[in-house]
């Protein structure tokens, strides 16, 4: 897995590559961790994301909460999205 970040003001861009999965979850924990108080949108690309697993989908959540809300997804594929449709988080999250 690959995590690129990107910093613009208030606005944080975190691009994926490869598989969003429990080992992987794990770095992306981190990567929030750091975040600090002055990030105030996150915006997930998962334009090169294959697969995701539960562990991904709770750190989408925890993204999610970090920033009240104001968080995106973009670039989903059809086979992600399929299981966004099916555990509700594209009911809770936007999807661009």
């Amino acid at each position: 897995m690959k995590i690129d970040k990107e910093i613009n003001g208030e606005e944080m861009t975190l691009k994926f590559e490869g598989w969003l999965d429990t080992m992987s979850s794990q770095e992306l924990a981190a990567v929030l961790e750091e975040t600090g108080d002055d990030i105030k949108r996150i915006v997930f690309d998962f334009k090169g994301l294959e697969y995701i697993s539960s562990s991904g989908i709770r750190q989408i959540i925890a993204a999610y909460k970090q920033v009240n809300g104001n968080f995106v997804l973009r670039n989903v594929s059809s086979d992600i999205m399929d299981v966004f449709n099916m555990t509700g988080i594209s009911k809770r999250v936007k999807i661009e």
